[in-house]
């Protein structure tokens, strides 16, 4: 049985709003409990108690990252979920009776997989040393950041800012393009800025000038990105909020207007027996969201294309993780030919995953009714997952987001600011891609779910993800908050350097990184018993390292795992054919 789990609100501690533990319980029994909440209020997610009982977790008492937010228990109950709803999938497939089987859980792991991006290693240099040393750019065959980041005024586009609003701070963001949001706000996009502390005092000058309402309202007139620093209550009291709030954190249903379609079996591939072995994923995506949900149904046995488009701008250093088990092609959806071949891609596929804003896809004709029809016509249903910022509907929904905006709207860069002591309303980013890493994970359930069902009972099914939703779970009184005492220990464990509001998701990486090899050397060896590595000889970064997916299953066969290493963005040609 979970541990009995209660709270109080933390309002003096961490701002209106919150919810923190009155006690203390260690992680894999505190995941065991969050496991339970969420299978219960997972719309489609087995109820069967003899399935959850398959579920085992294990790990260390304390958290792993710094901060009250339990993210890496959430991330390790959703891993948990795939591992269920795959041997439901097994069980359908060939008769293996999930009641029989063991899905298992190492919290630590489930931990260090929300920092995953920076835990591979290339020719024994990790991804850490190469950034440190420079030596990261020189990795890849082509630049697709394009420069976006390449002063200091351009970096620290992105961070959090005091306003002119007492106790409100603000989350701008350069959206990968930070020349047009610095003019709009009558900065200078080549500031001549030194370093990283010259241009966060220089930009920080600009915004105080502004109330918050106002750089939102510039930002929504602009179509810019950004976002109040909301405290948990803040957020909860908008429209916006309360619309996310009464949707589940994994949003899946079947489409009931599409054209019926039949059942189709899980194909049985007499040599993989992973439970999505010989499905076909298409993957629209950019950045991290919506690459992990292809990357967590590849490690599944789905075969996976990435449809890149060489024009877009990206990070170079997610195509070491994000990529592997995939393939990947260049496809611009301002030309014609290039639709039609994507189109064709899509006749064969049984998912679709798209990351780009609902509307914007669907003006390319790519938008769920889009697809929903050509399953139809083609008779075989489609699994549709879209990951978005704010959710399926509501007065955002159409709003660009990134991780950042998913932290600042939520409560959760409020929450970490006051932890770090700040009580003046400056938020700090939660540790790790968070947001991104759980939305992700998020659309893998979904899927996994929506598969299960089409097998059993044909149609198509839509799967939805927000990162402000992947966020504002961890703030659910069901939930809890770690009290000051625990995230002290856990400081005192793992010897964090101070975190900065100004600092960029990859700083705080960096900072998280260096803790858990300090604290668990061990997991990061190449080899050993308890490793959490996979390594690959041959690809085209040469001898490659990197984190192995999270679920282990009883039978090894069915294992999670990825068969190719990692390949750069438009790698294939794009006459690609499936598997």
């Amino acid at each position: 049985m979970p541990h009995p789990h209660k709270t109080t609100p933390s309002t003096d501690i961490y701002g209106p709003g919150s919810f923190m533990d009155t006690e203390f319980t260690p992680v894999p029994q505190d995941t065991a409990r969050i496991f339970e909440y969420l299978a219960k209020n997972t719309p489609g997610f087995t109820q069967d108690k003899e399935l959850w009982n398959t579920v085992k977790f294990n790990g260390s008492e304390l958290p792993i990252i710094p901060g009250p937010i339990k993210a890496p228990l959430i991330a390790a109950a959703l891993h948990a979920m795939c591992g269920v709803v795959a041997h439901e999938i097994v069980e359908g497939r060939d008769g293996t009776s999930a009641r029989t089987q063991q899905v298992t859980v190492n919290t630590d792991h489930a931990a260090i997989w929300l920092g995953n991006i920076f835990a591979a290693s290339v020719e024994g240099k990790d991804v850490p040393e190469l950034l440190r040393s420079r030596q990261l750019s020189a990795l890849f065959p082509q630049d697709f950041e394009h420069g976006c980041m390449s002063t200091p005024i351009k970096q620290r586009t992105t961070a959090i800012y005091k306003t002119k609003t007492p106790g409100v701070s603000y989350q701008l963001h350069g959206s990968l393009d930070p020349m047009p949001v610095l003019q709009s706000m009558g900065m200078d996009p080549n500031y001549p800025a030194k370093t990283f502390d010259e241009a966060y005092d220089y930009i920080s000058r600009h915004v105080e000038q502004w109330t918050a309402d106002e750089l939102e309202m510039h930002n929504v007139k602009n179509g810019f990105c950004g976002s109040i620093c909301f405290t948990p209550q803040g957020w909860l009291d908008t429209l916006m909020g309360k619309t996310l709030a009464s949707h589940p954190l994994v949003g899946y249903s079947r489409q009931s207007h599409a054209i019926p379609t039949p059942p189709i079996p899980l194909p049985n591939i007499s040599d993989d027996k992973r439970p999505l072995a010989g499905i076909k994923v298409i993957e629209l995506v950019r950045i991290i969201a919506g690459p992990v949900i292809g990357s967590t149904l590849a490690a599944f046995g789905a075969d996976v294309i990435r449809v890149n488009c060489s024009r877009l701008v990206d990070l170079n250093a997610l195509q070491l993780t994000l990529n592997i088990g995939k393939r990947t092609i260049d496809i611009d959806l301002t030309k014609d030919e290039d639709k039609a071949r994507l189109r064709e891609l899509i006749e064969g596929a049984d998912v679709f995953v798209q990351g780009f804003r609902p509307n914007a896809i669907a003006r390319k004709g790519f938008g769920v009714n889009d697809l929903l029809e050509m399953a139809g016509n083609r008779g075989k249903g489609i699994v549709y997952v879209e990951e978005n910022c704010y959710g399926s509907d509501g007065p955002y929904h159409e709003r660009p987001g990134w991780q950042q905006i998913g932290d600042a709207a939520s409560g959760s860069s409020y929450v970490m600011g006051r932890s770090l002591g700040h009580t003046d309303g400056l938020g700090i980013l939660p540790p790790l891609p968070i947001s991104d890493m759980t939305t992700g994970l998020v659309g893998a359930v979904g899927a996994l779910m929506a598969l299960r069902d089409r097998a059993q009972h044909g149609g198509s099914y839509r799967v939805t993800s927000s990162l402000v939703k992947a966020d504002a779970i961890s703030l659910e009184p069901e939930i809890g908050l770690y009290s000051p005492e625990v995230v002290e220990r856990s400081n005192q464990l793992f010897k964090w350097d101070p975190i900065s509001p100004a600092y960029f998701v990859a700083e705080i990486l960096l900072i998280v990184m260096d803790g858990w090899k300090r604290v668990f050397p061990q997991y990061f060896e190449e080899s050993g018993t308890e490793s959490l590595m996979t390594s690959f000889q041959d690809g085209p970064f040469g001898h490659m390292t990197t984190l192995k997916p999270v679920v282990q299953l009883s039978d090894s066969s069915m294992t999670p795992r990825w068969l190719t290493p990692a390949v750069p963005y438009c790698y294939h040609p794009q006459n690609i054919e499936w598997l």
